[in-house]
């Protein structure tokens, strides 16, 4: 078993000593405050110190705890506790590694003065005016004493410890002037205590990503305040915590199970982030997903990984054990048409879910509409039977996801006869260049849009969609129609989900047809039909019921299905001969298929039964129907009979 010394003058030092403590490696921490000791809590891998040592006392206790390793975490400037360390473990022959702060990027700005010392830094800001917020901390702050009206130009940030607070009130920083707080802090509190304060500088020291750096460069711009950045020591050889951690598991044959969190970003815009998502993406050791989401989050220095399938995210994370804590990026909220169930599957239930804002109640806010009782939808990466939702909801809300996506949709509806229809359009929402129109279709059927646009239909004609269909609903022609009753008994022997997809076979005026485009309308329908007058007429009826999810094939069976992808459902009203042929093609594209077989000739029944007995088929139902119609004869009634038929339903067995 390992055992190791940390000691942790930074952030850095704090997580690797957590990551030692969670993995069940002993570890002992040393820092340098009473404040330092609170940050982590004890348990029987982890104890913690805070008494200061010079080399022998080091040397000391290396010898009295025979550590097996150990990590100086210090902070870069404490450049004589580093000597001191590397010393006591020359002395005491134990490894010894040195773990660097990652350096933040001074920005290259009018409004940035670098200096090399706190002296320099004061021999400026003596030539100054206003106000300083001074965040090096306490150790340095007695030597801004010498600079003139210092307790009233200065404003010193420092921790809220009593001896820190007894420290600096002796120099003369008291009330208003002083500061105590612990950080991290936002660029958002940095900003908001230079505002309150009506500070012109911002003193700091160049301390890299963790210790908050890049949070006050920000703040600085924001508030128009001149950064006064002090330099680095000299750069010392060493490695980052990711590459320390990677060290330890090897070194400690250390497992580790990393962190790992699904957070919705939004839009893409920070701004419209929340606190918990934006927290989570700047603590993270690693940002991963598509290109667009991670470079709208991550930070310099963070490691990013463009990848959005799940297999593969989880493949690197694996590969990755110098992280500790991942962040998966994905767009809107997790549980709105995400990529988030899919990595849960994959990651784990351990994997953390963090929510965002999504698409549909940015939108309907920006435009003014409610969005509860809005048909929801996407037609991203797969199709969508948006025409079915307008007709049949009063607001149609939908993810699109080609540049033509709009154009496409008002073309239809136009087609359709939906002119009346109000178009909302959405384009890069939230963020500087975003785009949001409004108008009727006509105003946008040659619109190319960016392809992850939104858009809101609002049809006041609306009406909910029957159930099954009167037969004076079809235009009717000299093709064959399977009557009202029949028809509805056979697509509900079908049992169609709405995603199904399905084949008519011998479709006629395509009445059958019709019935099942309304119930399988997030799927898709093929009628298959051979004489061009009953071809014109399906086409006419799906125009008047407007069904946008029913293609049309003219052409025999089973040569016609050859091309068609393989179906859920089918419904065979017509065979022409060859309905074993068809059969073995439908049991050839889906060995589960479920059909639905109308025979009207005694010879078509026994044709099915044979096939029913040859081929892998099961579940077989044999239903016969007689059908009598009143017809008004004077002042009476006469029962007029349909031609007799039998329903014969069967699936696929699969072998």
């Amino acid at each position: 078993m390992c055992k190791i010394l940390v000691f942790a003058g930074t952030t850095e030092g704090y997580e690797i000593t957590e990551f030692l403590r969670d993995s069940q490696v002993p570890v002992h921490m040393c820092v340098a405050t009473d404040y330092g000791s609170m940050r982590l809590q004890e348990n029987e891998y982890l104890t913690v110190s805070h008494e200061r040592m010079n080399q022998q006392e080091m040397e000391a206790f290396m010898r009295q705890q025979q550590f097996d390793q150990v990590i100086d975490a210090t902070h870069p400037y404490a450049v004589e506790v580093t000597k001191n360390i590397k010393h006591a473990c020359e002395s005491c022959a134990i490894p010894y590694i040195r773990v660097l702060r990652g350096s933040g990027q001074t920005p290259e700005d009018e409004h940035v003065i670098l200096v090399d010392s706190v002296e320099e830094a004061i021999d400026f800001l003596e030539n100054t005016e206003g106000n300083i917020l001074v965040t090096t901390g306490s150790k340095e702050l007695h030597r801004f004493t010498r600079l003139t009206d210092y307790e009233n130009r200065i404003y010193a940030r420092v921790l809220s410890l009593p001896n820190v607070v007894e420290q600096c009130s002796s120099l003369g920083f008291q009330g208003a002037h002083l500061i105590c707080m612990q950080g991290p802090f936002l660029k958002e509190m940095n900003t908001a205590m230079l505002r309150q304060y009506q500070c012109r500088y911002l003193v700091t020291k160049e301390a890299g990503k963790n210790g908050g750096f890049e949070e006050k460069c920000e703040a600085a711009k924001a508030a128009g305040a001149v950064l006064v950045v002090i330099g680095r020591p000299q750069q010392e050889p060493g490695i980052t915590v990711e590459e320390c951690r990677q060290q330890l598991c090897q070194f400690c044959h250390i497992q580790p199970k990393p962190e790992v969190t699904l957070v919705g970003i939004g839009m893409g815009s920070v701004d419209t982030m929340t606190k918990e998502a934006v927290k989570a993406c700047r603590e993270a050791q690693c940002i991963i997903g598509g290109k667009r989401l991670v470079d709208a989050v991550a930070v310099p220095g963070q490691e990013v990984c463009y990848e959005y399938n799940a297999d593969k995210i989880k493949a690197y994370i694996d590969s990755h054990p110098q992280y500790h804590r991942f962040v998966v990026a994905l767009s809107g909220d997790v549980g709105f048409y995400s990529g988030a169930k899919r990595l849960l599957r994959v990651l784990g239930e351990e994997t953390k879910v963090i929510c965002g804002i999504s698409s549909v109640v940015y939108f309907m806010a920006k435009i003014g509409l409610s969005w509860e009782d809005a048909a929801i939808v996407s037609a991203h990466g797969k199709n969508c039977n948006l025409i079915h939702y307008i007709k049949s909801k009063e607001k149609t809300f939908a993810i699109l996801g080609t540049k033509d996506g709009v154009a496409v949709l008002a073309q239809k509806l136009l087609y359709y006869g939906m002119d009346q229809v109000t178009m909302y359009v959405g384009e890069e929402l939230s963020y500087p260049q975003e785009k949001i129109r409004k108008g009727c279709p006509k105003d946008f059927v040659e619109e190319i849009v960016n392809p992850l646009s939104v858009v809101c239909v609002v049809n006041p004609e609306a009406k909910e969609q029957p159930k099954h269909l009167k037969d004076a609903a079809f235009i009717r022609g000299k093709a064959p129609m399977t009557k009202e009753e029949v028809r509805s008994l056979s697509v509900d022997k079908l049992q169609l989900p709405s995603d199904a997809i399905c084949y008519d076979v011998g479709a006629g005026t395509g009445s059958v047809t019709m019935e099942m485009a309304m119930q399988a309308y997030d799927g898709s329908v093929y009628a298959i039909e051979k004489k061009a007058e009953a071809v014109e007429l399906i086409r006419q009826n799906q125009k008047a019921l407007v069904l946008d999810n029913l293609q049309i094939l003219e052409g025999t069976a089973p040569e016609a299905l050859e091309e068609l992808e393989a179906p859920t459902h089918v419904f065979i009203g017509g065979s022409s001969g060859n309905l074993k042929e068809i059969v073995k093609v439908l049991l050839k594209k889906n060995p589960s298929v479920k059909m639905v077989i109308n025979c009207i000739t005694l010879e078509t029944v026994t044709e099915a039964l044979d096939c029913i007995k040859t081929m892998p088929l099961g579940e077989t139902e044999i239903v016969q129907v007689a059908v009598a119609r009143s017809k008004e004869l004077g002042r009476y009634h006469m029962m007029m009979g349909e031609n007799p038929i039998y329903i014969i339903s069967c699936k696929g067995v699969a072998q």
